[in-house]
């Protein structure tokens, strides 16, 4: 009874002990990787900023108040829709004036026809000479030029009349509005930027000592204040160069398909170059797995296993190759890392 009773407490001791074993954090084993080097071209970064393919800014071409600004930012509008509303009354005025123009210029010219065909019955039977008929005969002409003219300036009003109501000339989103009702429009203020959707580009600024080799770039991807990464359609780096920042703008469109994308938003750009376009040489990098690598809204970090754990640091990556990533800044060669960064963040966690 007492052998029983002795395996049992035993039992229970042992059981005792695997159970603390289990439950015990400092038994997390997660396994590391060190951080190596590979050899690659020279990594370049520049900020740039988002911008539309396809922007225009609406303008006033004649003077008047603002009765009502129909749109705000952010609207979407379709080709043709009001965006701002002018005081047309001294445009509608003035178109009053042409059309009384115009009907007075075409009495004169009927009164000037009449006229002619009178003195040509009369010189027709020697009432007349040739020179009244002459005169008369350039009466006419002269009338028919003031209708024409009376016309012109009837269809010019009829145009500024038009330009009291803005519309949108093509399918867009509102980016920004310049005014507000009350305010004076004067011709060339500017009243409402639209911007096509779905159509961006990333800019930036070359310094001009970089842009041969910008131009010979292996790989170029945009990336995007959430982490995503986008490869341009084209590259475009324009002809001239400021003359006071000697910089040179590359436009860089993105895929129609990237959503969520903001004008003026603030984006890198990074551009893989050969070894061969920076002179020659090994460029060693650091490269991790990408496995390693924690992700969490803007952090961008690593588990680095030390002595009682793991510490978390920030880190920066650069361009991808496969099932690695190279690393630009916050590591060095030889540090070890989590393969597993979720566990390595639990507490108690410790190095394989």
């Amino acid at each position: 009874m007492r052998l029983i009773h002795t395996f049992s407490i035993a039992a229970s001791l042992l059981l005792g002990a695997a159970l603390a074993q289990t439950a015990d954090p400092a038994r997390i084993r997660v396994p590391t990787v060190q951080v190596g080097t590979v050899a690659t071209g020279a990594l370049l970064e520049l900020d740039a900023v988002l911008e539309p393919v396809r922007q225009a800014t609406v303008t006033a071409q004649v003077g008047g108040n603002v009765l009502a600004l129909r749109v705000a930012a952010g609207d979407t509008v379709r080709r043709g829709q009001a965006l701002v509303q002018l005081d047309d009354r001294e445009v509608r005025a003035n178109t009053a004036r042409s059309d009384a123009a115009v009907a007075q210029a075409q009495a004169e010219l009927r009164n000037a026809q009449q006229v002619l065909e009178r003195n040509r019955a009369l010189q027709k039977n020697g009432f007349l000479s040739a020179a009244a008929l002459d005169g008369a005969d350039n009466q006419v002409k002269s009338a028919q030029a003031a209708v024409a003219q009376a016309q012109a300036a009837r269809n010019q009003a009829s145009v500024a009349q038009g330009f009291a109501a803005l519309a949108a000339p093509f399918d867009a989103v509102v980016l920004t509005t310049h005014v507000q009702a009350g305010d004076l429009a004067l011709p060339g203020r500017a009243l409402v930027t639209i911007y096509q959707p779905g159509q961006l580009r990333a800019v930036a600024q070359v310094p001009a000592s970089r842009v041969a080799m910008l131009n010979a770039a292996s790989q170029v991807v945009v990336v995007m204040p959430d982490g995503q990464r986008l490869t341009p359609s084209t590259r475009d780096m324009q002809p001239t160069a400021d003359p006071v920042s000697q910089t040179v703008e590359w436009r860089l469109p993105l895929p129609v398909a990237a959503a969520n994308l903001r004008p003026g938003q603030m984006v890198r750009v990074q551009a893989q170059t050969a070894v061969s376009a920076i002179g020659g040489g090994d460029n060693q990098r650091l490269s991790l797995p990408a496995r390693a690598v924690l992700r969490r809204g803007e952090l961008t970090a690593v588990y680095v296993a030390a002595a009682d754990g793991f510490l978390l640091r920030a880190i920066r990556v650069g361009a991808a190759h496969g099932d690695t990533v190279e690393v630009v800044t916050g590591l060095r060669a030889g540090e070890r890392v989590a393969l597993e960064p979720v566990r390595a963040g639990l507490p108690g966690a410790v190095a394989e």
